[in-house]
């Protein structure tokens, strides 16, 4: 797959998503789905605020992009994704008939493009998404690992303040 100046331009839209993400409390992934220079839809996850499993910021922005354009599918559109995808939302790509996903870090826990599976690129589909993986990478990883970073601090209890006499 080419990547163009331009899949880098909406993977910094995605990164802008998944620092909106992080301030409201979701764990920071952001996704955009274009096609040519138009951007058809950008979210970020969303599980937390609607108590839903199925509230990735892939999915989201596939919903949202289907509902602009008139139909599920997605022909001629790319996404970019600042973490590869899972199961479930490697299916959606793969069934929303995408043509191609740029993402910035692979997941080693959930990652589906490349990481434990190649679900896009299983032969007996009947369709095939093209990828690339590490699309600003370092900036994709920073956000993730301060979101995290955080939330472990805020989980520690404060240090005991040292009494007089102590």
């Amino acid at each position: 797959m080419d990547l163009t100046d331009h899949d880098t331009a909406m993977m910094r839209l995605a990164l802008e998503q998944a620092e909106a993400a992080s301030a409201a409390g979701e764990v920071p992934v952001g996704a955009v789905v274009y096609r040519g220079d138009e951007v058809l839809a950008a979210a970020h996850n969303m599980r937390e605020h609607w108590a839903d499993p199925t509230a990735h910021a892939e999915l989201i922005a596939l919903r949202e992009a289907a509902k602009k354009i008139g139909t599920w599918r997605l022909d001629g559109c790319r996404l970019a994704v600042t973490l590869e995808p899972c199961p479930m939302c490697a299916g959606a790509l793969v069934n929303s008939r995408l043509e191609a996903v740029v993402f910035g870090i692979t997941d080693p826990n959930m990652g589906c493009v490349e990481s434990l599976h190649h679900l896009l690129d299983t032969e007996q589909f009947n369709h095939r998404v093209d990828w690339h993986g590490g699309l600003l990478a370092d900036e994709c990883l920073a956000v993730l690992q301060a979101f995290f970073k955080a939330r472990r601090t805020a989980d520690k209890p404060p240090k005991p303040t040292p009494q007089l006499g102590d």
